[in-house]
């Protein structure tokens, strides 16, 4: 399920204050300011720092 843009455009990665950008299939967040992914659950995103994995890079 994607993000409304108006609720993208609010986000921010509560670690670093990046951007946030919606991944391709909709089910986490990437910060590619400090390399975090953040999931999204049930439409949800859950924007804690200790829920949020390393990208792979």
């Amino acid at each position: 399920m994607a993000l409304p843009a108006r609720i993208r455009e609010l986000l921010a990665c509560p670690k670093c204050r990046g951007a946030l950008e919606e991944a391709v299939d909709g089910g986490a967040l990437h910060c590619t300011s400090c390399s975090l992914s953040y999931p999204v659950r049930d439409g949800i995103p859950v924007l804690l720092v200790e829920q949020a994995e390393p990208l792979a890079r």
